[in-house]
């Protein structure tokens, strides 16, 4: 039986296992998703020694940046970002080849790409900096949508949650929460915009999904603007992370 995986620390509410262990059921494939919850990254070579019929991997907060190092090599767009949450296993005889990819850039891209109005939505702010905050900005760019990334603290080049004025909101009519701000149970968080400038031109996207409705959306929607959550990503990517580990590249 073939194994696939997510490595991550926590997994309580992780997507991926529930979504793989549903696939493998309807679908009838012969193959079994487990979760490999590590304290440190340094633990991760284990996983790879100790299972010889791993065939891929997910991998998830806080070790997406962290784990490049154990790779082999990186596809060119996750090499581009700096961020991988997909690892392809190969094996040949007693070789083993770890390969990283970044399957949130299609994920997010795929996503959004429909909700998009060429004429509003030229310019975009990413609010927070980890590590799904990179593939955002792929994403985004392959869509020729300029964007800037908003963070708590003063940084060149990036706007702070305090220089978004009417001014800055107006021009940048895409929000994108990459921050764990709003999931459930803290579900009274949000990111802290001036909401009270949002209009019916705006598009939000949040890549929580847990609640279904972040307070981010609500304070969106009730501005008028038009909002999406992440787990059309979640999905997407998870499709993506299931044709990487079964290509023959």
């Amino acid at each position: 039986m073939d194994l696939y995986g997510i490595v991550g620390f926590p997994l309580t509410h992780s997507f991926s296992p529930r979504y793989f262990t549903g696939k493998f059921e309807r679908e009838g494939i012969d193959a079994e998703y487990v979760k490999f919850e590590i304290p440190d990254i340094s633990l991760f070579p284990e996983i790879i020694s100790s299972n010889v019929n791993l065939k891929g991997l997910n991998v998830t907060i806080p070790y997406k940046e962290q784990i490049m190092k154990y790779l082999d090599r990186l596809d060119s767009q996750a090499e581009d970002i700096g961020a991988i949450n997909v690892i392809k296993v190969q094996r040949d005889n007693d070789k083993v080849e770890l390969i990283g990819y970044n399957s949130d850039i299609v994920g997010f891209q795929n996503s959004i790409q429909p909700l998009l109005d060429k004429s509003a939505h030229a310019q975009a702010l990413i609010l927070g900096t980890g590590g799904a905050s990179k593939a955002v900005a792929k994403g985004l760019e392959n869509l020729n949508i300029d964007f800037v990334f908003v963070s708590r603290t003063a940084k060149a080049g990036q706007l702070t949650y305090q220089d978004l004025t009417r001014e800055v909101i107006n021009k940048y009519k895409v929000i994108v929460n990459t921050s764990p701000l709003g999931t459930y149970p803290d579900i009274d968080a949000a990111p802290d915009i001036p909401y009270q400038y949002i209009s019916s031109d705006h598009l939000l996207y949040d890549l929580v999904y847990n609640p279904a409705e972040t307070k981010f959306l609500r304070l969106g929607k009730e501005q008028g603007a038009i909002v999406k959550n992440g787990v059309e990503m979640l999905e997407l990517q998870a499709l993506a992370a299931w044709d990487i580990w079964n290509s023959k590249i």
